[in-house]
């Protein structure tokens, strides 16, 4: 067996986009989520809204060889991934100061967040432009943008929960923001008004925006 693939901190988190082949298997999906929660990988599954997917698993593992076979075994379920992230959990350079148990909740988030079944992914990076590079700031410049930028996410609590992951290297972008809101529209009002933040307005770019409903995966196959 080859060891197990583990970052120093945190955990592994993998999106999977998907789309179900005419051979869909909707009892070897619902074993496939099972193993992979068997073997340690927190699994959260979506109905999708739109064309881009129909449904969608994020699996946060300590060691990527599981979400390896969660991704393998939703394959083998009649399940085509259309698209994918590829991301790690993460403490911002901007957080030191934090109670570790802030931090604690940022590198092990207990998932799916109770309550909050409206579900957003999309990938954003900061811009090198060459008047608008975010990388040749000052870190103090950085740091006072990133917190006004969290005191705005923070009008938020109790509404939304964000899991930003860092992808740096590892995917298209540089970080996955994963939003879990009570209602649809927390998600929407949470997203525009953090774009009007310098950080956002000035230095982000933006991927492609996927929502839908937090679902148990035993209903989800329902739904195909």
């Amino acid at each position: 067996m080859s060891e197990p693939m583990s970052p120093s901190v945190g955990l592994a988190v993998i999106h999977l986009f998907c789309k179900p082949f005419p051979n869909f298997d909707g009892e070897a999906l619902v074993n496939a989520v099972k193993a992979a929660e068997n073997n340690g990988v927190s699994v959260v599954s979506v109905s999708m809204l739109g064309h881009k997917a129909d449904l969608a698993f994020m699996g946060v593992a300590a060691d990527m060889r599981q979400l390896k076979a969660l991704q393998t075994g939703i394959q083998h379920a009649g399940l085509e991934i259309v698209d994918s992230y590829v991301s790690l959990t993460e403490v911002s350079e901007y957080a030191k100061g934090m109670p570790q148990e802030m931090l604690n909740a940022r590198l092990y988030p207990q998932l799916p967040p109770a309550g909050k079944n409206a579900w957003c992914f999309y990938p954003m990076s900061k811009r090198r432009d060459p008047e608008q590079n975010w990388f040749t700031l000052e870190f103090d410049k950085r740091k006072e943008l990133m917190e006004e930028h969290g005191k705005s996410g923070r009008t938020f609590a109790g509404r939304v929960i964000q899991m930003v992951t860092g992808s740096a290297g590892l995917d298209d972008f540089e970080w996955g923001v994963t939003l879990f809101g009570v209602h649809p529209d927390d998600l929407k009002e949470v997203v525009y008004t953090m774009r009007f933040d310098e950080a956002s307005a000035v230095y982000a770019d933006f991927g492609a925006f996927y929502v839908g409903m937090v679902t148990p995966v035993e209903e989800l196959i329902h739904h195909i």
